[in-house]
Order: structure tokens, then sequence, then C-alpha cells
């Protein structure tokens, strides 16, 4: 049998798919990335296995400046409505909330970065991607915007210490999740010098919050719920 492939939407160079990709691969499965913003023309979702959309710095509702975000969230809708196995990460979690009837806003909190405990719900349990947790997952997060709003029938199955949809299921095989379980502190250092001036703005300890990055607990945290993804893709085949 053929190992699942799987499209990966990247909207930056910087937002790779990273450790997730990594994962994935060593579980059987062949990514293909799309990068629409260097002019890849965007597939049919429902020609994969599964679909992997990763984050950006651009809003989830930035379409006229970024015109693939547009039918992007129409694929979406069709891979959700069809059964394709989906997983949002970050902007990707926030752009599925918005093409499914959700809302996504600025954090009123402000910018949140670095590690946060994740608060897996009890309905987090029985589910297919993250039914495998331990309940001691720790997230990294760099986010200025969030789902405040869930679209019609999805479930939130983590928030974060301050209450915010952390982990979401938005049909049997979509989620989408507001940290990044992709990247290394290597990635995050490269981001955290693009936002610097504005971290010195806020007072923000970027030092701090790099030296609080543990490469090893988060791989060991996540690569598992990635190879439960990959066998999520698998299933159709």
């Amino acid at each position: 049998m053929s190992s699942p492939k799987i499209l990966v939407v990247e909207h930056q160079e910087s937002c790779p798919p990273a450790l997730v990709g990594e994962w994935l691969a060593e579980a059987g499965c062949t990514l293909e990335v799309c990068r629409p913003y260097a002019g890849d023309a965007l597939p049919r979702l429902t020609s994969y296995d599964a679909v992997l959309v990763m984050g950006g710095d651009m809003g989830a509702h930035d379409d006229e400046a970024h015109p693939w975000l547009t039918p992007l969230k129409a694929e979406i809708r069709d891979a959700v409505a069809a059964g394709t196995p989906l997983l949002g990460i970050c902007l990707g979690h926030q752009v599925m909330a918005v093409a499914l009837g959700g809302t996504v806003e600025r954090n009123a909190r402000g910018q949140t970065v670095g590690m946060q405990p994740v608060g897996w719900t009890a309905e987090a349990a029985d589910d297919a991607w993250v039914g495998g947790r331990t309940g001691a997952e720790v997230a990294l997060h760099w986010n200025n915007d969030i789902v405040v709003s869930l679209p019609e029938g999805a479930v939130v199955l983590a928030r974060t210490p301050d209450g915010e949809v952390q982990v979401a299921r938005f049909g049997p095989r979509a989620w989408g999740i507001q940290a990044h379980p992709e990247v290394d502190a290597a990635i995050v250092t490269r981001w955290a010098e693009s936002d610097r001036d504005e971290h010195v703005a806020l007072g923000l300890d970027q030092d701090a919050v790099l030296a609080e990055i543990d490469d090893e607990v988060l791989t060991a945290h996540w690569r598992p719920l990635a190879a439960r993804f990959a066998a999520v893709a698998g299933e159709g085949r």
C-alpha cells in the first residue's frame, strides 16, 4: 500500500512544517508542500489523504493582501464536508475557524509568546487525534490573534491558562491548534528577532522566554500526536 499523501499549505518561508513535517514523514507519509506566496496554485484539498495548514504573520481575514486565503477557505469547507483529515496550526487553525463560520480577533490581552500548559478538556479523552495525549503536554505559543467564537458543531479540546481556545475539533477529522507543535528553539529565535523592537517596547524579556523552550520536552509531547494524525490520514486508504 502506498503511503498517505499529505498536502502542506505553507503561507510564508519562515513558517515551514519543520518538525511536524519530519514526524509525519517518519510515520510513513509523503508530503507535498504548496507555497501560494511563491506562486504555487492551490490544489483541491480533497485530492489528498490529509492536509496540514501552516501558520504565518498575516491574519485570517487578510484575503485582499494574500488572495489565496479566499479559495483556501472554500477548499477547507469542501474538505471538512468530505471528511478529509485536516490539521491547522496557529494561522491555519484561525483560517479553518473563519472558513467554517467562527470568529477570529486580535487577543485583547496582547501577544502570547512562549511555553504554555495545555488545558485539555474532557472531550479530548476519546478524540481521534489527541486522545493519545498524556495530559502533561506543554505547547509553544507565538500569536496575536485567537479564535473567539467557534463554528457551529466545533468542540474545544484544550484551553490556555487564560481560557482561550487552544485546540479545537472542527469536524470529525478536522482539527486546529493555536500553538506551534512544529517549531523548535532555533525557529522561534528567528521569529523573536523579527519581533524584538515590539517586545522591547512592551518590556518583554525575550531571552527569558527563549530560555524556557525545551526542544526535547516538546518533541516528546508532540511527536506521538503527529504519528496519530498520520494514522488518521492513512485510515481512508
